[in-house]
C-alpha cells in the first residue's frame, strides 16, 4: 500500500532538512520562490505592538526571524524534528521551538496574540482541522495569517488535470480561495481579507519584480478574476472576533 499523502510529505520534509541547509531548500521551495513569498508577506503585514506569536509550521525559522526582529515573543512549531534542529542551529534568540503537528498543538486556548501558518496547507489533506485548531489558540482581536497554493490558477489547474489523465498521484494540494475564506468565517474569524500572490518560476524570475509592481498589484486587486487565474498562491488574513485581551495587533 502506498503511503498516505500527508505521510509522504512528512518524510519529504525530514529528508529536505537532512540534506539541505538553506531555509528555502529545507522548506521545499526554490530560493526565488521563498524570497517572493517573504516580500509579499512583508508588504502586507503590520507588526503592531510586541506580543506572543505562533509560527505554525515554522521550518528553519524564516518567519520566526521576522517576528523576532519586530520585538515579538515567538513559539515555533513543526512536525519535522530534523527541521527544528536546523531552526535551533540558527540561534534565534527569543524564540522557543517544539515538535508538534499543526492540527494538535500543546497550548491552552487563546494563548497567542497572532499566528502565522505559511507554507503548510499544501502538505495537508484538508485545512479545516488545522484552521480550527489555530483559531482555538488565538486571542480575541488577534490575527491569523494563512497561505495556500491557488487551485484556481490556470497553470495549477492544467497540471492537476494532466496528472489525472496520466494516472499520477497527487503531489501537492491546491485550495479554493473562497473555501478558505469561508472556513475562516465559520471558525469565528472576521475581517477576512484575500491577497493574491503571483510568483514566477525560477527560470523567469527576472519578471518577478514586474508582477510585484504597484500597477499589477492594483489590477489584480480590482479585477480579482485576473488574480485568481494568474496567482500561484494566496494569503488570507483574518481577525478573531471578541474583545482583545492582550497587546493590540494592528492591520491595514
Amino acid at each position: 500500500m502506498a503511503p498516505r499523502f500527508e505521510d509522504q510529505w512528512r518524510t519529504r520534509f525530514e529528508e529536505f532538512a537532512d540534506l539541505r541547509d538553506d531555509d528555502a531548500g529545507i522548506a521545499g521551495w526554490t530560493t526565488t520562490g521563498l524570497d517572493a513569498r517573504v516580500r509579499r508577506f512583508l508588504g502586507l503585514w503590520k507588526p503592531g505592538e510586541p506580543g506572543r506569536w505562533l509560527d505554525a509550521g515554522c521550518g528553519a525559522g524564516t518567519y520566526t526571524r521576522i517576528l523576532l526582529r519586530h520585538g515579538h515573543e515567538v513559539v515555533g512549531v513543526d512536525y519535522s524534528l530534523p527541521t527544528l534542529r536546523k531552526a535551533v542551529a540558527r540561534e534565534l534568540i527569543g524564540a522557543v521551538f517544539t515538535v508538534a503537528d499543526v492540527r494538535r498543538l500543546p497550548f491552552g486556548p487563546e494563548h497567542f496574540d497572532g499566528i502565522l501558518c505559511l507554507g503548510v496547507t499544501q502538505a495537508l489533506e484538508q485545512s479545516a482541522t488545522a484552521l480550527t485548531e489555530l483559531v482555538r489558540l488565538l486571542k480575541p482581536g488577534g490575527q491569523l495569517w494563512i497561505d495556500a497554493l491557488n487551485g484556481w490558477c490556470l497553470i495549477h489547474a492544467f497540471g492537476t488535470l494532466r496528472r489525472k489523465v496520466l494516472g499520477n498521484a497527487q503531489h501537492l494540494r491546491y485550495e479554493s480561495p473562497l473555501r478558505v475564506k469561508k472556513l475562516c468565517r465559520d471558525a469565528g474569524l472576521a475581517d477576512v481579507r484575500l491577497h493574491w500572490m503571483p510568483i514566477m518560476p525560477a527560470r523567469s524570475y527576472s519578471l518577478q519584480r514586474v508582477i510585484e509592481s504597484s500597477p499589477v498589484a492594483r489590477t489584480l486587486q480590482y479585477v480579482p478574476v485576473l488574480g485568481a487565474l494568474a496567482s500561484h498562491a494566496f494569503i488570507v488574513q483574518a481577525t478573531k472576533q471578541g474583545r482583545a485581551s492582550g497587546p493590540a495587533i494592528s492591520s491595514r
